[in-house]
């Protein structure tokens, strides 16, 4: 689990084939690998990946075929800037939100525009994802823990302080741009829960049903 409180900016050193998917090299910057053991997650622009190599600055993980296809992370080249977060402990302060690292979909920046000296991106999600995400509520853009500001059909709008826009990656945003999106996890288990309801309701209004067909 994560925050989606960025730590600090890395780069991407190297993208290597490794048996059919591929190994990322990254620098981490100012990100102390010091207390990181192999086996441990890093959170690399929003995705949950595990440690496999550790060399000085820089480390090493592995990802699948999958994961470069349902993410951005296939579309990177060397010299990439990527934003980094190591999983949460007991002893971290939860600034964001409930972050797990798993990515939905990708979303994809339709327009940017200065607002003061904010910055305000408009935000086109999946249709199938657009449910989840709610005026005030959390989503999750590279990694990054935001408050949606308003929803207009499949569209939603975030407005960025300077200080996340210089310590993170969406200073690089252009409209066209395609990021990763994970929705509010809440979101996610209300529909759950909901769904067994009407499901358990369901059941109890058709009467008991027997394990049994009648065979006669």
């Amino acid at each position: 689990m994560f925050t989606g409180i960025i730590q600090t900016v890395g780069t991407l050193v190297e993208q290597a084939p490794m048996g059919g998917d591929s190994r990322l090299t990254i620098e981490a910057g100012g990100l102390d690998l010091d207390a990181t053991r192999v086996g441990d997650s890093i959170a690399v622009n929003g995705v949950c990946l595990t440690v496999t190599e550790l060399s000085g600055s820089r480390f090493s993980v592995d990802c699948s075929n999958e994961t470069l296809r349902l993410t951005t992370l296939g579309q990177l080249a060397a010299g990439s800037r990527v934003n980094l977060e190591p999983a949460l402990t007991l002893a971290t302060p939860l600034g964001g939100h409930l972050v797990s690292g798993h990515v939905d979909g990708l979303a994809v920046i339709d327009a940017r525009r200065s607002d003061a000296r904010a910055t305000e991106f408009w935000l086109r999600v999946p249709p199938e994802l657009a449910r989840y995400v709610a005026q005030k509520g959390s989503v999750a853009i590279d990694g990054v823990s935001l408050t949606v500001n308003e929803v207009s059909g499949v569209r939603c709008r975030l407005t960025i302080i300077p200080h996340t826009l210089e310590a993170t990656i969406m200073g690089d945003y252009r409209p066209g741009h395609q990021v990763n999106l994970e929705v509010d996890l809440m979101a996610r288990y209300l529909e759950r829960l909901l769904q067994a309801g009407d499901h358990q309701s369901g059941s109890a209004a058709g009467g008991a049903q027997s394990p049994y067909q009648d065979l006669s």
